[in-house]
């Protein structure tokens, strides 16, 4: 397969994800991706591969990609045993102090709309060290001031003992990396194309920011003939859409 310098959103993303796996892959055995998660999906596979087959990943709901026997109650088990290094979660709206909301917009008696609901956010927020938050929308309408309601908090008081949180958000516009202690976001990288101000206007929380804000590095010609051809067909068997679209591959039919 040709490679050209061209690359499509999901690409990119999928390598700042994978870039963010790898700065700390010295710390990282085992990647869990949730569920409707593609591009996370597509990242971990990336570093697995570029890793020489680690770290570990585990998808949920594949039969060829998981270390899962059990599902997601084995995903919760494996996360409070310590066993999971990197998780991601996103949010209908996550504020300045890494907060996610994932249960309705407005008053909790009468919403303006509600979201699928927290499942176990909260608890993985906890206990997974490094969680990735993702959101492909990025505007004031999803990255807000204060979520309405907290399904997963960005921090917790300092007597509470908490071995996870956030590290990054990715957006579709940029990076930003969190500060723990300061329960607050810095800007890393604007995305090619992007610009601060156009970060500026649609973010809706304060955030922190180095006087150079460096671009985005595109993903590299081998980044994208690996993505394409090796891990794009894994891809395929969970979310066989999303590889069609994005890779223009079909997903494979399984022998009976």
């Amino acid at each position: 397969m040709r490679v050209t310098e061209s690359f499509r959103d999901e690409e990119l993303l999928a390598d700042v994800i994978c870039r963010l796996i790898g700065d700390v892959r010295q710390n990282v055995r085992h990647v869990a991706v949730g569920a409707a998660s593609p591009i996370p999906a597509t990242a971990a596979l990336l570093a697995r591969e570029k890793g020489g087959g680690t770290p570990y990943v585990s998808l949920l709901g594949s039969r060829d990609h998981t270390f899962f026997t059990d599902g997601a109650r084995e995903l919760f088990d494996c996360a409070g045993q310590g066993r999971i290094d990197v998780f991601f979660l996103s949010g209908g709206q996550i504020d300045g102090a890494g907060n996610i909301n994932l249960v309705s917009v407005g008053d909790y008696d009468h919403p303006k709309a509600r979201f699928p609901g927290s499942f176990g956010s909260a608890y993985l927020y906890y206990v997974v060290p490094k969680v990735i938050l993702f959101r492909v929308e990025h505007s004031r309408r999803t990255l807000v001031p204060k979520v309405d309601f907290i399904s997963a908090p960005g921090g917790s008081p300092d007597n509470v003992f908490r071995p996870g949180g956030p590290v990054a958000l990715v957006t579709n516009r940029c990076l930003f990396n969190f500060d723990r202690a300061r329960r607050r976001f810095r800007l890393k990288s604007v995305h090619p194309g992007h610009s601060v101000e156009e970060v500026l206007d649609n973010t809706g929380f304060d955030f922190d920011r180095p006087d150079d804000v460096p671009v985005t590095p595109a993903p590299s010609a081998n980044t994208l003939l690996l993505m394409r051809s090796v891990v794009a067909p894994m891809v395929a068997e969970v979310y066989p859409q999303f590889a069609k679209n994005v890779f223009g591959i079909e997903a494979a039919v399984p022998s009976s």
